[in-house]
C-alpha cells in the first residue's frame, strides 16, 4: 500500500515504529584483555611509530605499528568511507582494514580479530574534521565485515577515551606519558638529524644506514628498559662516521601545514619529502614536539587571559574552583621540561644548533596577521611559521601540505598566507591540497617553485664568500665529519663558509 492511498492513522502509526540511528557502544577494553589484546596505532613518521611500539611494548602492552598508508590504504578508506571526508580519514582507516584483511589472509577469524585487536587513533579540535571521524571508521570498520571492532580515541585537549566507551585498559600515569615523550623527542632528533645529513652524504645511503643501526639499538633500549645514554652516545658515532660534502649548494625547504599531512611520509602527501631530496633539496621537518609546545602555550595563553576576568567563568574550560596561578606555574614548568630533556638528548645524540620554535614569538609574529584566539589544526602556527622562514632566513621555500578541502589550513594557507607573501615578497612559499591522484601535478609546481629557492640559495652563497672574503671554499677531512654549523642563513652551504 502506497503512502497515498494509506489512512493519517496508518502514517503516524508508520512513524512512530521507526527508530532513530544511534551510535552503537560496543564492549569495553578491559584490564583483563590487556594481555591478550594487541593495540593497533599508526599515523606519524616511521622513525615515531617504531620506537613508540617498542615504549609501550616495554611497559607491558600487546601493541604494533602498522606500516606507512599508501595508495592501496586509500582505495580501500574510499571504498567503505563515505564521499566528502579529508585524505587522512580515507588514508588511516583504509591502512587499519588492510591489516585487518592481511590477518584473514594469514588464518584469523573475524571474531577473534575484533576480540583480540583494538585501534587508537587521534581526535582534534574545532573546524578540524578529523576529530569527528571516529562514527565514519566504525562505518567503514562495518562495511568491511568487521563490525564491532573498537577504536580509541586520544583527544588533543582532553587526554584519552574509549570512542565505544568510557572504561579502558591503558593506565595513564606517569610512568606513561614519561616513556612515551621519551620516545618522541628522540624520533624527532633522529628525523632532524637524517634530514640534515642525508642530502651532503658522500656515500649515498650511509645515512639510513647509519638511522636504521640507531632505531633497532633504540628499540631494543626501549623493549628492555635499558638505560638510554649509552645507546644514544653510540648513535653519535654512528652519524659523525658519515662523511659529508657541504660544497653542494642545495635550498632548504620547510615542509609545514596540516599535522597529519606534513608529518607522514608516504602516498599521504606524494613522499614529498623524498621528492624534494630527489630534486636537490634539503628538507626541514617539523617536530612532534612542538605540536607539544603548542598545546601547552593554549594553556597558559587561556588563562593568562581568564585570570583577568571579574569572577571566574564555570564552563568547562573556566577558573572556577581551580588554582590559576598554579596552573600556570606547571604550564611553564611543563614547557621547560620538554624543551630542557630535548636539547639533552639532542647534545647526546649529536645535535648541535637547533632550537625548538619559541610559541610566544610565533604567536607575536603571527598576532598581526593571524589572531591568536583562533583555533583548529595547527591554528597560527603556519602563519608564524612562513614569518620566521622568511624574516630570520630560516628555509628558502615554504611549503604547506594539507588534506584537500582542510578547512582549518586551507583557510590559512590560501587566504592569510597570500596576503603574507604580498607583504613579504621574498617569501618563496607554495600551498598544496593532496587528494592521493595528480601527483605529477603536485611534482610539476613543486620544481617550478624550488628553482626559484635554488637561486635564493646559490645568492645566500656568494654573499656568504664575499663577506668572508674567500674566493672558494675548499672540503677538508675536518669538516667532512662536521654535522652542525652556527644558523647565519637558510642555505647550510653559506652557513658553512660564515662559521669558518
Amino acid at each position: 500500500m502506497s503512502n497515498q492511498t494509506k489512512t493519517p492513522e496508518q502514517n503516524d502509526d508508520q512513524l512512530k515504529e521507526k527508530k532513530h540511528w544511534y551510535d552503537r557502544v560496543y564492549r569495553h577494553f578491559s584490564k583483563k584483555e590487556k594481555q591478550t589484546t594487541t593495540i593497533l596505532f599508526g599515523g606519524l613518521t616511521m622513525t615515531h611509530d617504531t620506537l613508540i611500539e617498542a615504549a609501550l611494548r616495554g611497559l607491558g602492552y600487546k601493541i604494533k605499528a602498522l606500516n606507512c598508508p599508501d595508495l592501496t590504504s586509500l582505495q580501500l578508506g574510499r571504498e567503505f568511507g563515505n564521499r566528502g571526508q579529508c585524505n587522512p580519514t580515507y588514508f588511516t582507516v583504509g591502512n587499519l582494514i588492510k591489516y585487518l584483511k592481511q590477518l584473514q589472509t594469514e588464518g584469523k577469524t573475524k571474531e577473534e580479530i575484533i576480540k583480540n585487536y583494538v585501534f587508537v587513533t587521534t581526535g582534534s579540535c574545532g573546524p578540524c574534521r578529523f576529530g569527528t571521524y571516529v562514527t565514519e571508521y566504525r562505518k567503514a570498520l562495518r562495511d568491511a565485515g568487521f563490525e564491532g571492532f573498537r577504536v580509541l580515541l586520544f583527544q588533543q585537549q582532553g587526554g584519552l577515551k574509549q570512542a565505544t566507551g568510557a572504561d579502558n585498559a591503558l593506565e595513564l600515569n606517569t610512568t606513561f606519558f614519561v616513556t612515551v615523550l621519551k620516545s618522541v623527542f628522540i624520533s624527532d632528533i633522529l628525523n632532524i638529524i637524517g634530514y640534515r645529513i642525508r642530502p651532503y652524504e658522500i656515500e649515498r645511503g650511509a645515512t639510513n644506514q647509519a638511522l636504521k643501526r640507531c632505531k633497532d639499538k633504540l628499540y631494543d633500549a626501549f623493549l628492555n628498559k635499558k638505560s638510554l645514554i649509552p645507546v644514544l652516545l653510540s648513535c653519535k658515532k654512528e652519524f659523525q662516521n658519515i662523511k659529508v660534502d657541504w660544497t653542494k649548494i642545495k635550498p632548504k625547504v620547510s615542509v609545514i601545514g596540516e599535522f597529519w599531512a606534513m608529518t607522514t611520509e608516504g602516498d599521504g602527501n606524494y613522499k614529498l619529502q623524498q621528492f624534494l631530496e630527489s630534486e636537490g633539496a634539503e628538507v626541514e621537518v617539523q617536530p612532534v614536539t612542538a605540536w607539544i609546545l603548542f598545546l601547552i602555550w593554549e594553556g597558559r595563553f587561556d588563562t593568562n587571559r581568564r585570570i583577568n576576568l571579574k569572577q571566574y567563568d564555570r564552563g568547562k574550560f573556566g577558573l572556577e574552583g581551580k588554582k590559576p596561578r598554579q596552573k600556570i606555574f606547571q604550564l611553564s614548568l611543563a614547557d621547560r621540561s620538554v624543551r630542557v630533556l630535548f636539547q639533552l638528548y639532542a647534545k647526546l645524540l649529536g645535535l648541535h644548533y637547533y632550537e625548538l620554535p619559541n610559541m610566544d614569538e610565533l604567536a607575536k609574529y603571527a598576532h598581526k596577521y593571524y589572531d591568536n584566539h583562533i583555533r583548529g589544526g595547527e591554528g597560527h602556527m603556519e602563519v608564524g611559521k612562513l614569518l620566521l622562514n622568511v624574516v630570520k632566513k630560516k628555509a628558502n621555500m615554504t611549503i604547506s601540505v594539507k588534506p584537500f578541502g582542510c578547512m582549518p589550513s586551507s583557510g590559512v594557507s590560501d587566504g592569510v598566507q597570500s596576503y603574507i607573501t604580498e607583504k613579504f615578497p621574498e617569501a618563496i612559499f607554495l600551498p598544496i591540497e593532496t587528494t592521493g591522484d595528480g601527483a605529477v601535478n603536485i611534482y610539476s609546481r613543486v620544481q617550478m617553485m624550488l628553482f626559484k629557492a635554488k637561486q635564493a640559495a646559490q645568492k645566500e652563497y656568494e654573499e656568504a664568500i664575499v663577506a668572508n672574503k674567500k674566493e672558494q671554499y675548499d672540503l677538508n677531512e675536518q669538516t667532512a665529519t662536521k654535522h652542525n654549523f652556527k644558523h647565519v642563513v637558510a642555505c647550510s652551504a653559506a652557513n658553512v663558509i660564515y662559521d669558518h
